[in-house]
């Protein structure tokens, strides 16, 4: 048979398939997410996260720089709150130097151009580990969209560029962007986690942070009633749209490898920047089966973010920001 076509003449060298590549992968698609913690002079590993840290104050100046010079210009901030500042109503969210403020601060003082992003739950402030306030065994939905808007204002306070809810109350976005802009922030932007499931990959970031659901008698171990469920699809095209309708600037899908399908629904119905959340579990995964031997890891991680750019995102919030970015240079 006398092949016309052969398709294999664009993969003959690394210099064609460089050339036609249809996805690249540069510092630009990384938002890096930062824990923070109380005190001075920490930088602790995360045991589920191999070399992955939280950071006191002291010690986030340094990473923020490092950030920056090497091309990393995107922050998402999460902090780890005392136990003893924690309740069920969030009050020390609402702290204007409470530890989430005082980071905003910090980097903006230190790299003021630096994008910062935070976010804005409950659930590290909570005692009980949810998004949301729990009142008779559940979460309620009006009470905790009323604290987020007024946690989502006290980070503009302090200075972020846009605040990240990541929450999964209904009407959170509406009251959050009302909030702001009746507060004068309407330069403040949102991104939202619209398309948030609930996953069995977020294991290792709960470790993080210490905010994992308590078992507490007549209280879910879960946040099934509010996170999507696994299964639906059509479900992540309504959600992102009514968040996009309320006023979110830029939506989210987490986790990101198994929905990459989500992705591209989403990426085929909007009409704003889609982002996407690399979750804790998918980093342990690559981690734990490379420190087996089981996996190349630096060709597994670049697959994998190529994948995940490749089904629609616009960006990606990703462990693997610094790993990457040295590799790439």
């Amino acid at each position: 048979m006398y092949f016309i076509k052969r398709h294999r003449r664009l993969r003959s060298s690394a210099a064609i398939r460089n050339l036609i590549r249809e996805t690249t992968v540069t510092p630009n698609d990384f938002l890096v997410p930062l824990f923070v913690v109380e005190g001075k002079n920490k930088k602790e590993e995360i045991p589920s996260m191999p070399n992955y840290f939280r950071y006191s104050l002291d010690h986030l100046k340094k990473e923020v720089k490092e950030l920056w010079n090497m091309g990393l210009k995107a922050v998402l901030v999460f902090v780890k709150v005392p136990d003893h500042l924690k309740d069920n109503q969030g009050k020390e969210a609402l702290n204007p130097n409470g530890l989430m403020q005082r980071a905003v601060k910090t980097i903006k003082e230190t790299v003021p151009e630096m994008l910062v992003m935070t976010d804005v739950a409950m659930d590290p402030y909570s005692i009980y580990g949810h998004d949301g306030v729990v009142k008779n065994g559940k979460i309620q939905n009006n009470e905790s969209v009323k604290i987020l808007a007024e946690m989502a204002c006290s980070h503009a306070e302090a200075g972020v560029d846009m605040i990240a809810p990541s929450d999964m109350m209904d009407g959170r976005i509406f009251k959050m962007r009302q909030q702001l802009d009746q507060s004068g922030f309407q330069d403040t932007g949102i991104m939202s986690y619209s398309a948030k499931y609930s996953s069995a990959f977020y294991g290792p970031f709960r470790d993080a942070l210490d905010s994992a659901p308590t078992a507490a008698e007549n209280i879910p171990t879960n946040k099934d009633t509010y996170q999507m469920d696994a299964a639906n699809r059509l479900e992540a095209i309504r959600e992102t749209i009514s968040d996009i309708e309320e006023g979110a600037d830029i939506v989210m899908v987490k986790p990101g490898l198994p929905y990459l399908d989500i992705v591209r629904e989403i990426k085929n119905n909007v009409q704003v920047p889609v982002a996407v959340y690399q979750v804790s579990g998918e980093y342990a995964m690559i981690k734990a089966a490379a420190e087996k031997g089981w996996l190349d890891h630096d060709a597994v991680m670049m697959e994998q973010i190529t994948a995940i750019k490749r089904a629609g995102a616009d960006f990606i919030a990703s462990y693997f920001a610094k790993d990457v970015v040295q590799l790439l240079f």
